[in-house]
């Protein structure tokens, strides 16, 4: 590990401790040249999988456009940020434990909606109209009846 301020290579570690959260190891270390202090973090490198596009092309799964996407859904809806990152930690999660290499973005796109429609049902509306291009009305309201059956059924049920 390089020295931030004087670039040596020799440094020895002084202090560990794990992270709140326990996903990060903290390391305080001492410099041999220049003897002063800085702090590194380990943790375990996560490798997601790679998304097909509708195209055909791949790109990286990208934690941010799901966030994003998640956002503009909940938008003036009573979600907390953390609750909205907690739900993209758990997708991130349940990729990396399929070990699949690639996810299509349609596969994606579903998972997304899924944890959605439990989260908050007029969130989930507002994803699936963007993500399913509703292209008109009739399917919008076709959306809308499959979700007030599956809360009736739900009700029946816990009766």
């Amino acid at each position: 590990m390089k020295c931030p301020f004087c670039q040596e290579m020799e440094n020895k570690v002084i202090d560990s401790r794990m992270t709140k959260e326990g996903l990060e190891i903290r390391r305080r270390r001492e410099c041999l040249g220049c003897e002063k202090r800085f702090t590194t973090y380990e943790r375990i490198e996560e490798i997601n999988p790679m998304v097909v596009k509708k195209d055909g092309r791949r790109e990286p799964f990208d934690k941010a456009k799901i966030i994003s996407g998640i956002k503009k859904a909940c938008e003036k809806r009573p979600i907390s940020m953390e609750t909205m990152e907690k739900l993209v930690d758990d997708i991130e999660h349940k990729l990396q434990e399929s070990e699949a290499k690639e996810i299509s973005g349609e596969k994606l796109g579903e998972i997304v909606m899924e944890a959605l429609r439990e989260l908050d049902e007029v969130a989930y509306v507002r994803f699936a109209s963007v993500y399913r291009s509703f292209r008109d009305i009739n399917e919008f309201m076709s959306e809308l009846q499959g979700l007030l059956k599956e809360d009736i059924k739900k009700v029946k049920k816990d009766k």
